[in-house]
């Protein structure tokens, strides 16, 4: 722990035993994410409870996190009884916060042949659920985010991980193939997006609905983005007659579309190529930059998607050679 870290524990402490008028707070670590957020579990005399109710405190710098989108879309999401965690103590300023603790049961951990069906099922009647809010508040899924994200795909794992020298003819290959996936992903009806839908942002608890986890970079955006980021997790995977299942389910959930099936389909598998690219950028930048080597891990599944998917569309075919030269 570094003498600035210890320092912002130091205050988060002081902060919490303030507030809640204790003593002393034991603040225990709880496993984080891909951010620079902390999180500790610690212990808050009830007399409202059988025993001390567990709370989770999150230490979130301002100066590298801004906080401010996490709190408005946890307030549009719990007033439309979508199942996040209250803040139950902010302060912006500080970016410091206490939120309702929602266990360490990832769904990735609850996943096998036998619960994914009834545990998808749910995973998508959320996203459904989330899709009904209105996302005009939210940043736009625009042309400049998606070439942004993609072009992770090309600075972090081609040029820093690969050590790739790009010609003309490749970049041109990449910049189409980015077009196409961009145009597929704008001409999708816009809806509420979480952005980072997965098994390990969703948690498994006791008679309660599935609890969703790190919103705060929703957007306004394609229809099929969450799914794919569902079905088709960097974190695992499944046979395609599986996800063939889940889909056409998901299809036949959604209350209004004037849209066929084989065109969501083409949406679904061109939107996961182009979060998958985006992806494994991140996980390179993660790497480098943030010294967490761990996510390296991912990177041969999420290729081997973009490998699977792109060789559908005869379009895609000399990406798809680029992409098979990489595994």
């Amino acid at each position: 722990m570094d003498s600035t870290t210890d320092q912002r524990q130091h205050l988060l402490h002081a902060w919490l035993s303030d507030y809640y008028n204790m003593n002393g707070v034991n603040l225990v670590p709880v496993s984080g994410d891909a951010s620079f957020r902390r999180y500790f579990r610690f212990n808050y005399p009830s007399s409202h409870h059988s025993g001390p109710l567990t709370l989770i405190a999150v230490d979130a710098p301002p100066e590298l996190e801004n906080s401010e989108p996490f709190v408005n879309v946890s307030e549009l999401l719990y007033t439309h009884q979508c199942a996040v965690p209250r803040i139950y103590l902010s302060s912006l300023e500080n970016g410091f916060f206490v939120i309702e603790d929602f266990g360490d049961n990832l769904l990735l951990n609850c996943l096998n042949d036998q619960s994914a069906d009834e545990l998808y099922n749910e995973a998508m009647q959320s996203i459904i659920n989330m899709q009904a809010i209105d996302a005009s508040s939210l940043p736009d899924y625009d042309s400049k985010l998606l070439k942004r994200e993609m072009q992770l795909f090309t600075d972090w794992y081609l040029i820093k991980h690969k050590n790739m020298q790009l010609d003309d003819a490749s970049n041109n290959l990449l910049l189409n193939t980015y077009q196409a996936l961009e145009t597929s992903a704008l001409e999708q009806p816009r809806v509420f997006v979480h952005r980072d839908y997965h098994s390990r942002n969703l948690m498994v608890r006791d008679n309660k609905p599935l609890g969703i986890i790190d919103f705060q970079d929703a957007v306004n955006g394609p229809v099929t983005y969450d799914l794919v980021s569902l079905l088709r997790d960097c974190y695992i995977d499944w046979p395609q007659n599986k996800i063939d299942h889940w889909c056409n389910q998901f299809y036949e959930m959604i209350p209004e579309k004037n849209y066929s099936y084989e065109t969501f389909i083409r949406w679904f598998d061109l939107m996961g190529i182009q979060r998958h690219l985006k992806a494994t950028g991140i996980f390179c930048r993660l790497n480098y930059r943030d010294h967490k080597p761990a996510y390296l891990n991912d990177i041969p599944r999420t290729l081997n998607y973009i490998s699977d998917v792109s060789a559908k569309y005869p379009e895609l075919k000399s990406f798809n050679a680029l992409i098979g030269g990489l595994l």
